[in-house]
């Protein structure tokens, strides 16, 4: 950009010379020279720190590795590479017969246990009745022993005769203590609950979510609106629960953002809703607007993490660039651009303003020169 501005000075220079005849000598060709340096730099500067400007920019997206979360082959893959899916669209099938053969057997134990409450509850009431019972019995027991106990005193009964009775009401009473505890075990065991349901039940419940979990784990689909590019997935191969062995990348069409690396010395005037052009490399004589949405905190220069090693002076001696986030205002979905296009871009902190109308001339006439390049 500042090879424009210099060629359009000189091509404003040699204008002068010519239309007003101006003669070429050791005053006029320097005073030129002269006035174009404090002009140029000027505007450099200004638009430097108020317009600032980067070639290093781009549309950032995010891609998808797609793990599956069971072991299992793939039996078809329904998914075309580069055709728009939306969220929960199938992509592959994976062999689901041990799957489908889990999700019965644990229905079947589901069902079972189920049935098994009801047994718990029969149990619990008939020991609930036999408690009753050898409450009664110990409590006759208990009345027939003081009965007898009185009538030895008056001499109706032998002594041999009481202590029966006694060793009887005795009898009673640890019938009647065992029959408790039963009673309390057959209710313990029926009334245990997680959150209202009984743990044999809920037990039953959670391994069947987990059956039906990996069942449905057989159909991989999309995570998001997008699409699935260079696509090498074919029917047989292995599927593993492994991170670092995905069967396919897919490619997320939202959260799509363009940022650009600005020097640290520009940075100082750029904010949330400043106005910005942007031209496409893909588009030449083309100017798009844009606003900032984000300056980012942080660079990626100088970061540390937990680990054996020390930080050292090379850590320090970066020369990082600030990321900036933009907001695409124009539509620009009639290009059919690649994602990840490159950007260049221009922002209008709104400071010096008439520096302003320089850098957007400046940016579309860089744009036209993306006309011209050559391959070697």
């Amino acid at each position: 950009m500042e090879t424009i501005l210099i060629l359009t000075y000189t091509a404003f220079c040699v204008a002068i010379f010519k239309i007003f005849r101006i003669p070429l000598n050791k005053w006029t060709v320097p005073t030129a020279v002269l006035g174009g340096v404090v002009l140029l730099g000027s505007i450099f500067l200004a638009m430097n720190y108020f317009q600032p400007f980067t070639q290093v920019g781009g549309q950032i997206y995010t891609t998808t590795p797609m793990v599956s979360n069971i072991r299992a082959r793939v039996v078809s893959v329904d998914v075309q590479p580069n055709t728009l899916v939306k969220q929960g669209d199938p992509l592959v099938h994976l062999d689901d017969t041990l799957f489908k053969a889990a999700v019965v057997q644990q229905k079947a134990a589901l069902a079972a246990a189920k049935q098994n409450v009801l047994v718990l509850e029969a149990a619990y009431k008939q020991a609930a009745a036999t408690s009753t019972q050898a409450l009664a019995e110990r409590d006759r027991t208990k009345r027939e022993s003081e009965r007898y106990q009185k009538g030895y005193k008056r001499g109706a009964f032998t002594l041999q005769q009481v202590d029966d009775k006694v060793q009887a009401a005795k009898g009673a009473e640890a019938a009647y203590q065992a029959a408790l505890a039963n009673e309390k075990a057959a209710e313990a065991a029926y009334k245990s609950q997680i959150d209202g349901v009984n743990t044999s039940v809920a037990e039953a419940q959670a391994t069947l979510d987990k059956a039906q979990f990996n069942l449905d784990q057989t159909v991989v689909r999309a995570p998001t609106d997008g699409y699935v590019t260079q696509l090498a997935l074919k029917p047989g191969v292995m599927a593993v629960p492994l991170p670092f062995k995905p069967i396919l990348t897919f490619v997320s069409t939202q959260d799509t953002e363009f940022v650009g690396a600005f020097r640290q010395n520009s940075t100082l005037n750029i904010k949330a809703g400043d106005e910005a052009d942007m031209i496409f490399r893909a588009l030449p004589g083309k100017s798009f607007k844009a606003k900032v949405t984000q300056v980012l905190p942080a660079i990626a220069e100088s970061q540390i993490q937990a680990n054996g090693a020390l930080l050292g002076t090379n850590a320090l001696q970066t020369q990082g660039r600030i990321m900036v986030k933009f907001e695409l205002v124009d539509d620009v979905s009639q290009y059919n651009l690649p994602m990840g296009t490159n950007v260049e871009i221009a922002v209008y902190s709104g400071k010096l303003e008439h520096f302003a109308i320089i850098r957007k001339i400046l940016i579309r006439m860089k744009s036209w020169q993306n006309y011209v390049y050559f391959d070697h």
